[in-house]
Order: structure tokens, then C-alpha cells, then sequence
């Protein structure tokens, strides 16, 4: 009998029970590590498990209990996903519906207001029709050169202002000095009485 080959029996026992400590301990690791990323919404994979359960690739593929729970939490974390993803999708293309009707409301709008304003504009021209056809280019040219001797009277009698501004201001300031001579000779009249009597 070969001692390498057949343990004795309690020793069997130890390492058995030792062996399935050691994987119980993995798993409870492994479903932790799983429940974390599930908190952190992190990416679930193979390597993301082994890395934060320490525990092998080679376990999460050997151990039927760890594959399963590493293929159901990537399975569930892909439709969570995939509904993020559509829900984005909707509020996305709810966003573009929403802006799409602003703008055309905004285009139908303008468009309202440009008939508007081309009305107007028709209206305003044919109005400026309407006025030079009841002139003539004999009245035209005689209104011209009214405005134009009007604006030179204009200027002739703004020189003539500034000039009749100028005297008064002169004229004021001679009326002040004779006020100050009458005062002073008024007071030397005073002053010749006075020592007279």
C-alpha cells in the first residue's frame, strides 16, 4: 500500500472539509464582489468578479455555483443596460420631438410675420406710387429749389441770431459797467455834500 496514494481516513476528512471551506469562502467572495459592482454600477465581467472576489478566472469557470451567479448578474446587468439605453432613446427623441415643434411653431411664426411685413411693404410703395404721380417734375423741381432757398434762410437767420446774441451779451455787459459808473458818481455827489456842509 502506497502511503502517498491512500491518506488515512481523518486526514481525508480534514483536507475535504478544509478544500470545501476554502470554496465556500470564495463564493460568499464572489457573490460580494458581484452585489459591489452591482451598488457601483460597474461593469460586470468574468475578470471584474475574479478581481474584487480574489479568486481565479479559472474558479468563476470551474465552480458551477460561481458561473452561474457571474452569468446571471452579466445577464441582468445587460438588460439593465439595454434599458437605460432605450429609456435614453426615448427622453433623447422626446427632446427632438419637443425642439422640432418649437421650430416649427418658430418657422410658422416667421413666416406669418414676413407676409406680414411684404404686405406693409406693398402697401408703403404703392402709397410712394400714389404721391409721385400727383407731382409733376415741374412741381418737384419748384419744391426742391423752395427747400433749398429755405434751408439757406434757415442759416442766414441763424448767423443773424448768433450775431444779435453777441450785441445783447456786449450790450449787457456795457449796462453793467455804466450801473457801477452812475453808482460810483452817485457816491462822490454824496461825498462832495457831505464836506461841503
Amino acid at each position: 500500500m502506497n502511503p502517498t496514494t491512500h491518506l488515512p481516513e481523518p486526514r481525508t476528512a480534514a483536507a475535504l472539509a478544509a478544500r470545501h471551506r476554502g470554496t465556500q469562502d470564495a463564493l460568499t467572495r464572489v457573490h460580494d464582489a458581484i452585489a459591489r459592482l452591482r451598488r457601483e454600477k460597474a461593469r460586470i465581467s468574468v475578470a471584474a468578479v475574479a478581481r474584487r472576489a480574489d479568486v481565479s478566472r479559472t474558479f468563476l469557470y470551474d465552480n458551477p455555483e460561481a458561473r452561474a451567479a457571474v452569468a446571471t448578474a452579466m445577464t441582468e446587468a445587460g438588460e439593465r443596460r439595454s434599458q437605460m439605453l432605450a429609456e435614453q432613446d426615448d427622453d433623447r427623441e422626446a427632446t427632438w420631438r419637443e425642439r422640432a415643434l418649437n421650430a416649427e411653431e418658430g418657422l410658422k411664426a416667421a413666416q406669418a410675420e414676413i407676409l406680414t411685413q411684404r404686405t406693409r411693404i406693398g402697401e408703403l410703395l404703392g402709397q410712394i406710387r400714389d404721391l409721385q404721380a400727383e407731382w409733376t417734375e415741374e412741381a418737384i423741381q419748384r419744391i426742391t429749389t423752395e427747400n433749398t432757398t429755405l434751408k439757406q434762410r434757415v442759416r442766414q437767420l441763424t448767423a443773424d441770431n448768433r450775431t444779435l446774441d453777441e450785441r445783447l451779451k456786449a450790450a449787457r455787459s456795457n449796462l453793467r459797467f455804466q450801473d457801477r459808473r452812475v453808482a460810483d458818481l452817485e457816491a462822490q455827489i454824496v461825498e462832495g455834500d457831505r464836506t461841503m456842509s
